[in-house]
């Protein structure tokens, strides 16, 4: 067979072949949001509706949750391979059975727990909390740390009546004075303070950090068996998240656009709004200095502190460094000025060390000067 009749037979298998790899199922993940659809939870959403999971091979599927404990107990059963929570809440799941369940993202550096209650109201501060009637979701995060905000306010738990509802029934529970505060983030905001204005109300937001919470908060989680059968699968999820965070964040009106073709019967300027309350949680002095996403030793540390005392566990009952994997993090590039800025201080980091070495090796060294031979006496 000649060198051209060669080649017209193989080319139907080459083209078959392509076809072939070009049909290539996208690999499949579910992820459950903690949380119901809106603005302060749009970025699973977006990744999807823009591409940025598809662009990374992913066919996602996002599940809904009714918060942190529900979403990381969807990950450890195997409902879910993907998902987000409060950290706090993943961190007292492993000091308790030691769920299957990693955090690969610290998103939040800055806590948004807090207390939502009505402008006037008795409750003026979290000193007034005592006596009180507070409803909160059965499952969020925040109900971890809320023991340790009490002990810090000096209150005695038995004084506060702690309600546990579904997280629909928050915004009408307040705006109704069925209670006199409900737990919240801070990122949920918009909704009460529409419904509070319908009734002549408005909103006042007492934040956990006047107590001193600190830590991160709503992160990213992964499953321990996508980890060690599909790193891959993982890391790319763990890319195109931070790829659609960070393109969400340029361009929040793009973000309600893309929330309001996935859910026609969404308000685009609330989602907006919404959208607009996590930006100072995800864009803070923590974020530029450590880089999105990453989760700093120093700052687990702190976030485990907190969860541990809240719940009466010894400090030492889990490894906290356990909790999370930091493998699947991609190596981020910075903007052009940062980089020409940190190339600046380089280059005056390395002149300076230069020198100091000079002056060690020769302290008495001295430049020559060449001898002025005009007036050199003959």
């Amino acid at each position: 067979m000649t060198g051209m009749n060669f080649a017209r037979a193989l080319a139907p298998l080459v083209i078959a072949l392509g076809f072939v790899s070009n049909a290539r199922a996208d690999d499949k993940l579910t992820y459950v949001n903690d949380w119901l659809p809106g603005g302060d939870k749009a970025i699973p959403y977006y990744a999807k509706e823009k591409g940025f999971f598809a662009k990374e091979g992913l066919d996602v599927t996002i599940q809904t949750g009714r918060g942190s404990s529900e979403a990381i107990t969807k990950i450890a059963t195997g409902v879910a391979d993907v998902g987000s929570g409060g950290l706090a809440a993943l961190l007292q799941a492993r000091a308790e059975s030691g769920v299957p369940v990693k955090a690969v993202l610290g998103v939040f550096t800055v806590q948004p727990d807090a207390i939502f209650t009505i402008e006037g109201s008795a409750l003026k501060s979290l000193d007034d909390l005592a006596g009180k009637k507070i409803a909160t979701a059965t499952f969020t995060s925040s109900n971890v740390i809320w023991p340790l905000i009490l002990k810090a306010k000096n209150i005695d738990p038995a004084t506060v009546t702690l309600v546990k509802v579904d997280p629909g029934a928050l915004v009408p529970m307040l705006a109704s004075g069925q209670v006199d505060g409900t737990i919240n983030w801070t990122t949920a905001s918009p909704p009460f303070v529409k419904a509070l204005a319908t009734v002549d109300k408005k909103l006042s937001i007492l934040p956990w950090s006047a107590a001193g919470f600190d830590g991160y908060g709503y992160s990213v989680f992964v499953g321990d068996k996508l980890i060690a059968e599909h790193p891959d699968v993982a890391r790319r999820f763990v890319k195109a998240y931070i790829a659609a965070a960070q393109a969400a964040l340029k361009d929040p009106k793009d973000v309600a656009k893309s929330m309001k073709a996935v859910f026609p019967e969404m308000d685009e300027a609330l989602v907006e709004q919404q959208f607009m309350t996590i930006v100072p949680l995800m864009q803070n002095d923590i974020s530029k200095a450590e880089g999105f996403g990453t989760l700093d030793k120093a700052r687990l540390a702190k976030t485990w502190e907190w969860t541990a005392k809240a719940q009466n566990s010894p400090l030492d009952k889990i490894d906290h460094e356990q909790a999370v994997d930091r493998s699947l993090m991609p190596k981020l590039r910075r903007d052009k000025r940062d980089r020409g800025y940190e190339r600046t201080v380089r280059r005056h980091q390395t002149g300076r060390r230069r020198a100091i070495l000079r002056a060690r090796r020769w302290p008495d060294r001295r430049r020559a000067r060449k001898p002025d031979l005009r007036h050199r006496q003959a």
